[in-house]
């Protein structure tokens, strides 16, 4: 039976609804979108001199239909806005599919299509975010993995989460690896 109480107690539950619950929606490929990853013809060169340019860092994060790992990332790391709001800021996140097959060109001018380049990058499972220097230049002539700077490879909880976004951003790769710079930052 509805009552007065209980309508005003579902419209606030409603109300104050944890935000995950609206912020991961599925594309037609299966993989789960944000309204703010990056729209791109798919030329990574291209990409990381878009996000200089907008004084950000590029991130590919690799996703597959029906994972679940890349599911509560989106559900629940991507879903707080502290996590959400600093990779906004920060980061230009190219969002490409494990097993996907549209075409993207390299840093070497080789156009590979998506489960060729993860193949290429040594990309195994999902999620996994690979971060990309400041600057394309001398990519091409690396080996694929000595062209990033940092990779997560799998999800971390959102703690350590947000701490390899800001160990990118702040260059911490440059002076130690992810576990010692945590150690620095008292994590």
């Amino acid at each position: 039976m509805l009552t007065r109480r209980g309508l005003l107690g579902s419209a606030l539950a409603a109300c104050f609804a944890p935000r995950a619950l609206a912020a991961a929606r599925l594309g037609d490929d299966g993989l789960y979108q944000q309204d703010w990853y990056l729209e791109s013809f798919l030329d990574l060169s291209e990409d990381i001199e878009t996000a200089t340019r907008n004084g950000k860092r590029l991130a590919i994060m690799w996703g597959l239909k029906g994972c679940p790992a890349c599911r509560r990332m989106h559900e629940v790391h991507l879903a707080d806005p502290k996590i959400e709001g600093y990779i906004k800021a920060n980061f230009e996140v190219l969002h490409l599919n494990h097993i996907g097959a549209r075409e993207v060109t390299d840093f070497d001018g080789r156009k590979l299509g998506e489960k060729a380049l993860g193949e290429a990058y040594g990309v195994r499972f999902t999620p996994t975010i690979q971060f990309m220097p400041e600057s394309a230049e001398g990519l091409g002539q690396r080996k694929p993995q000595a062209r990033e700077v940092a990779r997560m490879p799998g999800l971390l909880e959102p703690r350590d989460f947000l701490a390899m976004f800001r160990f990118v951003r702040e260059k911490g790769y440059e002076t130690a690896t992810f576990p010692e710079w945590l150690k620095r930052q008292g994590a």
